[in-house]
């Protein structure tokens, strides 16, 4: 169960992301920052109930056009070995104390409860509370079982793609996309495409938007 516990945290996530995501190759922002308001997002349970995990939507205001971005979050109570390329950075929670905040494409918790595609999601505000919204749609010959990440993490204009595969194969057998710029739809479709998860956000204006957050998708032998 997801355990939402209502406190501080010095700094914000919102803070926190703000002097991040200027980094980003995908992010599409000038010179003076994003501007940033939480769109939407929901939690996924670590099995060991270790490591907190949260999958946030977040738009950037300034500037432009609105631009919303995916931003999936690890939260632990120790550095990640080996995770250094993906640490945000630390913060105060008021209940927990010192957090280290990673994106969590580079922590093999987050990479994994996405890949398992069985771990139900929860509402990102209210403790033990599904969200029926996040939704899970797989290919006829679905997921392979026994996946492990991350392997490589690429980043793009658009999409951090992670290689995925069993432990011990010598070449990764799949690669996990995380779309970074969200844009509402379905696609992608393939036959290499094995699984999406689709969620909505909400636009600056309150509509409601649905589109695809990830897709897992078979590499070419």
């Amino acid at each position: 169960m997801a355990v939402i516990h209502h406190t501080t945290m010095s700094p914000g996530k919102l803070e926190l992301l703000a002097d991040w995501l200027p980094s980003r190759p995908w992010y599409g922002g000038g010179s003076g920052g994003p501007q940033l308001a939480k769109a939407g997002g929901f939690r996924l349970d670590d099995p060991e109930g270790e490591v907190g995990i949260e999958v946030m939507v977040v738009t950037d205001t300034r500037g432009g056009a609105p631009v919303t971005y995916l931003v999936p979050l690890t939260y632990r109570g120790a550095p990640l070995k080996g995770a250094e390329a993906g640490l945000i950075g630390t913060s105060e929670h008021g209940v927990l104390g010192r957090r280290w905040i990673y994106d969590g494409t580079h922590d093999p918790v987050l990479v994994e409860r996405l890949l398992a595609g069985r771990t139900t999601a929860q509402d990102q505000n209210t403790s033990d509370a599904p969200d029926p919204t996040v939704e899970v749609r797989t290919a006829a010959a679905g997921v392979p079982a026994g996946l492990t990440g991350p392997g490589a993490v690429t980043e793009t204009a658009e999409a951090t793609l992670v290689t995925v595969g069993p432990a011990g194969r010598e070449r990764p057998l799949s690669a996990l996309t995380v779309c970074r710029v969200l844009r509402p739809g379905t696609a992608p479709a393939g036959d290499a495409v094995r699984g999406r998860l689709l969620a909505g956000w909400s636009a600056p204006d309150g509509a409601r938007q649905h589109g695809v957050f990830a897709h897992l998708a078979d590499f070419d032998d």
